[in-house]
């Protein structure tokens, strides 16, 4: 019995030692193929497995994250963008190691020929 207390102990302390590593800023370069490379900047805060947080959209403009969540070192949150009035969802999914997430997004509804089959990048921590 005190072996399982100590092991569910241990796992939470870890899982919350883990998710504070996350807090802070993250940049990365994301390069569609359609130009210029677009730099992507996160701002996150864990709360035990609760991912809160900002995304750049434009200069002095951020877009709140949602439903933002921690699995260890997994991580997964939406960003809603509006374009000209029509709402558009993109889910991330991530595994952070170190000092970096590779990332990878989804726009929701969109078919795997119009930008809805998954984008991979890599996000940094900003020093």
């Amino acid at each position: 019995m005190k072996i399982r207390v100590f092991t569910v102990g241990f796992l939470l302390i870890a899982g919350f030692a883990l998710s504070a590593d996350i807090d802070g800023k993250w940049s990365g370069q994301y390069n569609s193929g359609m130009g210029d490379p677009m730099t992507l900047v996160y701002t996150f805060k864990a709360d035990g497995n609760k991912l809160t947080g900002t995304s750049l959209g434009g200069p002095d403009t951020y877009i709140p994250i949602k439903d933002g969540k921690i699995d260890g070192n997994n991580i997964s949150f939406v960003v809603v963008v509006d374009f000209g009035g029509q709402e558009m969802r993109f889910n991330y999914k991530g595994v952070l190691s170190g000092d970096q997430i590779e990332l990878t997004f989804e726009v929701a509804g969109a078919p795997p020929t119009e930008g809805g089959a998954p984008q991979k990048f890599v996000v940094k921590r900003a020093k």
